[in-house]
């Protein structure tokens, strides 16, 4: 992780170095192309515009060209990001209608426990598919045991929480009689009695 975080540090500064070479380069052709005459002379740099104006201009291109790619891209990854978003809003939107009820109980445990942030099992059905539809977000601290398997750490995804209200999750509107409270304890997943919670933190 550490290595790719420097990998990407080093690729940003190569970037952010060739695009400030790239706009002096435009400048100084622009203004060499643009320039008056007796600012060229008082510089003596009409002979050197005059027999490699040519030149001049193509730098100039190859410059605006860059800069049009970069604009293109920009464009592009925006554009890219923007559908991805939408498409994650439409999956949760659709998923939240068709909870089953492991997958509404485990996330019932958020609001139970009163955490931002349960250890899961990675491997489990309902843990997989709240992942896969962007509901829950794999924070990391990723811990391997030999009988309850692999666990880590999760949270709901701040685009799926405005989604999960109490009636969506079948929660009690206010505080639960002892009744509610029994149903919703028979309803937790199995698994997490047996899995040590990390740290709590007020929902």
């Amino acid at each position: 992780m550490m290595k790719f975080k420097l990998d990407t540090l080093k690729l940003a500064n190569i970037k952010r170095v060739l695009v400030s070479v790239m706009l002096w380069w435009v400048v100084a052709c622009a203004v060499l192309l643009f320039a008056p005459n007796h600012v060229l002379q008082t510089l003596s740099l009409d002979g050197f515009v005059s027999n490699y104006g040519h030149f001049i201009g193509l730098g100039l291109i190859v410059g605006a060209a860059f800069f049009l790619s970069q604009l293109f891209t920009f464009v592009v990854d925006e554009s890219i990001s923007y559908l991805r978003e939408k498409r994650a809003i439409e999956t949760i939107e659709a998923k939240v209608k068709l909870l089953d009820p492991a997958e509404r109980a485990l996330l019932r445990e958020f609001f139970l426990q009163g955490a931002t942030i349960l250890a899961l099992p990675q491997n489990e059905l309902a843990v997989k598919g709240l992942v896969a539809t962007s509901i829950l977000e794999l924070v990391g601290n990723e811990r391997h045991y030999a009988i309850q398997g692999p666990t880590a750490e999760y949270k709901i995804s701040m685009k799926a929480r405005v989604y999960l209200n109490r009636e969506v999750l079948r929660l009690p509107a206010g505080e639960p009689s002892k009744e509610e409270l029994t149903h919703l304890i028979k309803a937790r997943p199995q698994f997490i009695n047996g899995l040590v919670q990390p740290r709590k933190h007020a929902a």
